[in-house]
């Protein structure tokens, strides 16, 4: 569908993504509603509506710049003040709430298939396909889909309806954390912490408490960023290295991806040298902006009128997935009396991967869950692709 601006009118794009994120910014530390729904979310709903509106397109070379690049800088930025000790210490048990997600997603797959058999074509292949995409992610959905033969067009329907229905699913795992229902039924220590530290600020909301000014120089400014370049650079060059070094298909998801090594090396990095790294001031407020550019840009491939019209019943079935994984994740995390925010981000890293669940994270404040969240979402990357594989199986059968 033609938008009133072009997918190559590169300058004005970068100018509305950055708007709408500064938007949300602002929205989220000066109204109160506006936290409630928190700046992720606000950034979410004007691409969406600004994409539905066909005001900006649907795909663009800069939103795939986003990907490429604004999210590996973030990452590595937003890891610089990565305590291993207190990662384990504090967040041993988000692995238990991405397994229990992960049993969500099987048991929706299933759920989703038997109400749906005979209405969609090729739906054990989609069933094993959304598998490995909402335990994994995009990797482990290109996968499948080659390993199974799927046809281009379910394909691409399928990626439609995916992409609107992850929205919707990144807006309900956002709100559920700070809801006042969900914070009255479940612990929610991170959550404490973020409104203890921000009621220590001035500020209209707890958002501008949290981001209140800072002290940054230059120096600060100049060093950060180009130990973040250097961290990335090292990073995605050993993958690539590495992917082609290794036969075995695992080794090349698993070593052989951007983020693994991203994660090591910054991780590494940030433990061996902990005082260089804590003082490096302005990674956290730019590595965050970031983070905000990147939800405006998810929000951007989400074409309501094309799942109307071509995929309306996949917009069910991955819907009927996606919503069963949330649901089992925090009915069966509050059997087991385990942490909201947690859950919510094991949920959001199963249906979104690694960079989704940080990203999540960092929006919220819950500065601890940052690392343990790509860990966790990288670990669905490993598993991701044989799970959907074998839901493919059985079903095929």
């Amino acid at each position: 569908m033609i938008s009133l601006i072009k997918a190559d009118d590169t300058w004005v794009l970068w100018t509305i993504i950055i708007l709408f994120a500064t938007i949300s910014i602002y929205l989220e530390q000066n109204f109160k509603w506006a936290e409630r729904i928190s700046g992720p979310v606000i950034g979410l709903i004007l691409a969406i509506a600004a994409v539905n509106a066909r005001v900006i397109p649907f795909e663009s070379p800069v939103y795939d710049t986003v990907w490429s690049y604004c999210i590996p800088l973030s990452v590595a930025m937003l890891l610089f003040r990565a305590d291993l000790k207190k990662i384990f210490k504090d967040t041993g048990k988000l692995l238990i709430c991405f397994c229990i997600s992960a049993v969500g997603t099987l048991i929706g797959a299933f759920v989703a298939y038997f109400a749906m058999n005979g209405l969609i074509p090729e739906l054990d292949k989609m069933a094993g396909v959304l598998t490995g995409s909402y335990i994994g992610g995009g990797v482990n959905l290109f996968a499948i889909a080659s390993s199974t033969n799927m046809s281009q067009t379910m394909l691409s329907a399928e990626v439609v309806a995916d992409n609107f229905v992850m929205a919707i699913a990144f807006f309900i795992l956002l709100w559920i954390p700070s809801s006042v229902f969900f914070k009255k039924h479940y612990a929610h220590p991170f959550q404490d912490k973020v409104e203890a530290r921000s009621a220590k600020s001035e500020g209209k909301t707890l958002a501008a408490g949290y981001w209140g000014r800072k002290e940054i120089s230059l120096i600060d400014l100049a060093v950060t960023i180009s130990v973040a370049f250097v961290i990335v650079t090292i990073s995605t060059k050993l993958a690539a290295f590495l992917k082609g070094s290794v036969s075995a298909e695992w080794a090349k998801i698993l070593i052989g991806n951007q983020f693994v090594m991203l994660t090591i090396f910054a991780v590494a990095a940030s433990t061996l040298f902990p005082k260089f790294f804590a003082n490096l001031r302005g990674a956290q407020e730019i590595g965050t902006f970031l983070i905000y550019i990147f939800f405006v840009v998810i929000g951007c491939p989400a074409d309501l009128w094309q799942v109307i019209r071509n995929a309306p019943l996949l917009f069910v079935f991955c819907g009927i997935m996606a919503g069963i994984n949330i649901l089992f994740t925090i009915g069966v995390g509050k059997l087991a009396k385990l942490n909201i925010e947690e859950l919510a981000v094991a949920s959001n890293a199963n249906l979104g991967g690694p960079s989704t669940a940080a990203a999540m994270c960092v929006a919220k404040g819950y500065d601890e869950l940052v690392v343990p969240a790509i860990l966790v979402g990288l670990f669905g990357y490993m598993i991701g692709t044989p799970l959907g594989l074998m839901v493919y199986n059985i079903l095929a059968k």
